[in-house]
């Protein structure tokens, strides 16, 4: 049986499902090998919990373990291109959570909003060539391509053999709990960036999955408008008192929408928010010329549950950042499964032991971050922005 030496870097929220899903791999011999954190207290009691053979003392020590071949970096958005360069530079794969890099000084006027834009592709190109120069894969998770509705949808439009015109997606929440994705010196953005990569992402990959069945190329985005807003910080919010949704953001915007052409005029209608109530909305509409598909990541009616009591489903866990268990519930058998980390784990785990390229890889983290930072801009200026192209 082939196996693989993994190691994780950092120990939180994000490493957890990470390691959990590995756990799910089949057909391969996944090691845990080691875990590093800058906290070495956290990292072993992680270590331990997982079933992690050992921890680091710094990363320098874990990239000279002979027994790890693929890293994954679990760490804030800005520390994302200085690790990865140096995890490919040292002979070993790398999975990065989205999105794949960033710029993390905010622009103040359109020469600023520009700098960041270009600044976020620099650094999105020096990991890619990094990438190119080492023969080592870059794994971008984007759990959203590897979610089964995603992947149906691929399939239904590929048996329809018909393009899409329109993608309408969305993902919202009450608010995050990761203190550094409330500041754009650690997280590089706020809502657009952190939570619109994931619906972007999933409709980028379908666009490219289409071109090459219809056109032998990838169909790519062209253009985009953006708009954001802080709606915690607005007068509107502060009228109550007494609020649900999270508050704390210090210079990230909390709500934000964009419009994405495409090389083929067809266009993507992409929502993310903190400032949704009700558990996370993960959904996807596509609106192909003989098709309609709707995907419901979150929230789904697999298992529905009642309770007037709060505390009634106290022992078992619900679904994502939902604020009260009283009611309806849409409290989803296997999350994980239909997020796709089970898929995405094991197309990883595959990547490296075929020697192959992931299904999310690097080119698509390259295009998130180009359209983003395209859609800050088209904020800033109030128009229309080109999608800088690789």
């Amino acid at each position: 049986m082939k196996s693989i030496g993994i190691a994780m870097l950092g120990s939180g929220f994000a490493a957890k499902f990470h390691v959990e899903n590995y756990k799910r791999v089949h057909g391969i011999d996944v090691r845990l090998i080691g875990v590093y954190s800058r906290r070495h207290e956290v990292a072993s009691e992680f270590a331990s919990t997982h079933g992690f053979d050992k921890t680091y003392e710094s990363l320098e020590d874990l990239l000279e373990d002979p027994a790890v071949d693929l890293v994954d970096a679990c760490i804030p958005n800005n520390l994302h291109e200085d690790v990865a360069v140096q995890v490919l530079n040292a002979g070993k794969h790398i999975a990065i959570e989205k999105p794949l890099t960033g710029s993390f000084v905010p622009g103040t006027d359109e020469a600023g909003w520009q700098r960041c834009l270009n600044t976020g592709l620099e650094s999105a190109d020096r990991i890619v060539e990094a990438e190119r120069s080492s023969g080592k894969r870059i794994m971008y998770a984007e759990n959203w391509v590897y979610a089964p509705g995603i992947q149906k949808a691929k399939r239904l439009l590929a048996s329809a053999d018909t393009p899409i015109l329109r993608i309408v997606g969305e993902e919202s929440h009450s608010g995050t709990h990761s203190p550094y994705q409330m500041q754009w010196k650690t997280a590089g953005g706020g809502s657009l960036l952190v939570k619109g990569c994931h619906p972007l992402g999933g409709a980028l990959y379908l666009k490219r999955a289409e071109g090459m069945r219809r056109l032998g190329r990838p169909i790519r985005p062209t253009w985009v408008t953006g708009t954001v807003a802080n709606l915690t910080k607005s007068e509107a919010f502060a009228s109550e008192a007494e609020h649900v949704i999270r508050t704390g953001w210090v210079d990230c915007e909390d709500w934000a929408t964009m419009v994405v052409g495409f090389d083929d005029g067809s266009v993507a209608q992409i929502s993310a928010a903190d400032t949704v109530l009700g558990g996370v909305q993960n959904v996807m509409t596509v609106y192909a010329s003989r098709s309609t598909i709707q995907i419901s990541l979150s929230p789904n009616n697999a298992v529905v549950a009642y309770s007037p009591d709060s505390n009634a489903f106290a022992n078992e866990y619900v679904r994502e950042k939902v604020e009260t268990t009283a009611g309806w519930q849409f409290t989803n058998p296997d999350e994980d499964w239909i997020n796709g980390f089970p898929h995405e784990m094991q197309d990883f785990c595959e990547a490296v032991v075929d020697d192959r390229e992931p299904e999310s890889g690097s080119s698509l983290g390259r295009d998130v971050v180009a359209v983003s930072y395209a859609a800050y801009l088209s904020a800033a200026v109030g128009r229309k922005v080109d999608v800088p192209l690789d």
